[in-house]
């Protein structure tokens, strides 16, 4: 086994978020996983405008559109949400994948698992949604980023993972995916469609 990462807290990736960037390989390629910086606002933009009308109805976080994208790294705030990118490095950058970790649990979240015996903390437990660029769907790269991202959120502490706004019952690829990390089914509810809740214990 190696060794132990350090710990972490959002104090230090404020002035050092270069301590959680992984180099990655994918088969042949590289690929760079780090945390959104301020300046990635057109590069964003690009990679929420290419996604497909598919993965946008899987997605519920937020607009994904070339302003929300400049929004999002004009009000950074590592003390609430860590958002992370994949990037294929080179002269023409390219964003890959998006995956955001709020470090926190929204009443929503918070109501639904309690009607499940779940009793969520939100300094302890987080919330994650992840997206990956159609191209890259089903070759791996979501678990190739899972690692890294679930080992920031030990790192900093926190006590469990839970999907942000569960996932589509529909959706069986993401339901298959998130079991291949040991995440639970713990619940169901209804919006439009069905969904289930589902929780990754880290402890």
């Amino acid at each position: 086994m190696g060794a132990m990462m350090p710990a972490l807290n959002t104090n230090i990736l404020i002035f050092n978020p270069h301590i959680v960037t992984r180099q990655l390989m994918l088969g042949e390629e590289p690929v760079i996983f780090r945390l959104l910086h301020s300046g990635d606002g057109e590069l964003l933009g690009r990679y929420f405008e290419s996604l497909s009308d598919e993965t946008r109805r899987r997605y519920g976080p937020h607009p994904l559109t070339a302003e929300e994208a400049q929004n999002l790294c004009d009000n950074l705030n590592y003390h609430d949400t860590l958002r992370f990118v994949a990037f294929k490095p080179g002269t023409a950058p390219e964003i890959i994948a998006y995956f955001i970790l709020q470090l926190g649990i929204t009443e929503h979240e918070m109501a639904r698992y309690a009607s499940y015996g779940i009793e969520l903390d939100t300094s302890l437990d987080c919330t994650f949604a992840p997206s990956v660029s159609d191209a890259y769907q089903d070759r791996g790269l979501g678990s190739l980023l899972m690692r890294p991202m679930i080992d920031s959120a030990r790192r900093l502490g926190k006590r469990a993972i839970v999907l942000m706004g569960g996932t589509q019952a529909t959706n069986e690829r993401a339901i298959h995916f998130y079991e291949k990390f040991d995440f639970r089914r713990v619940g169901g509810f209804r919006t439009d469609v069905d969904n289930y809740d589902m929780i990754l214990y880290l402890t």
